[in-house]
């Protein structure tokens, strides 16, 4: 999920951006600074979206950079157990794929892409064997958080798409073209009974 985040941190300006206003050098400092930067707390930094505040700064004898107290929003993606995400297949793998949910990405093991028996083929596909459903490189998905690991660099994502409603869009759009002709159907058997009657 998306958050605004305010935060109040000492932001170190480089040398290198003295020739800039204090505004511009601070903001240009958390965009490299902040880009990417992942927190277990916080989750994973998108943007900066706003510098509020920007007190004198300091500097530090031996260290040539100069420190200001600042106050800025962020905005950051944080992900939580049990939401639904979307995003886009990435890499296909023997063991499973790996989705781009803009920030981060994540990875949806072999046994969890489709109910169904799933094969890997060395062009990098994956097949459910009875629905002949496939799997590719920029497949659009729908999938939900099943777990969250923080250990290492980078949050680890577990997703799964083998409930419904989840999996690839064109999966999802034919399960719901199909439930409609079924609910159709079903309507329709009503009302001839009704007539009969």
């Amino acid at each position: 999920m998306f958050y605004e985040v305010l935060v109040t941190d000492h932001v170190r300006v480089e040398p290198n951006k003295f020739g800039m206003s204090t505004d511009e050098a601070v903001r240009t400092q958390l965009e490299e600074s902040y880009s990417g930067f992942q927190d277990k707390d916080i989750g994973t930094v998108v943007a900066v979206l706003e510098v509020l505040d920007v007190k004198e700064g300091i500097i530090i004898p031996g260290d040539g950079a100069a420190y200001y107290e600042s106050v800025f929003k962020l905005i950051v993606f944080k992900p939580e157990l049990q939401e639904l995400v979307y995003g886009t297949i990435e890499e296909i793998t023997n063991f499973g794929a790996f989705i781009s949910m803009g920030a981060i990405r994540g990875m949806i093991h072999i046994s969890q892409t489709m109910d169904d028996f799933v094969s890997f083929s060395d062009s990098g596909v994956l097949t459910g064997k009875d629905g002949n459903k496939n799997l590719v490189k920029a497949d659009k998905c729908m999938a939900r958080i099943v777990a969250i690991s923080y250990k290492g660099e980078e949050p680890k994502i577990g997703l799964t798409m083998r409930q419904p409603g989840l999996g690839k869009l064109d999966w999802v759009a034919a399960d719901k073209e199909k439930a409609k002709k079924q609910a159709e159907q079903e309507l329709a058997k009503e009302n001839s009974k009704g007539k009969k009657k």
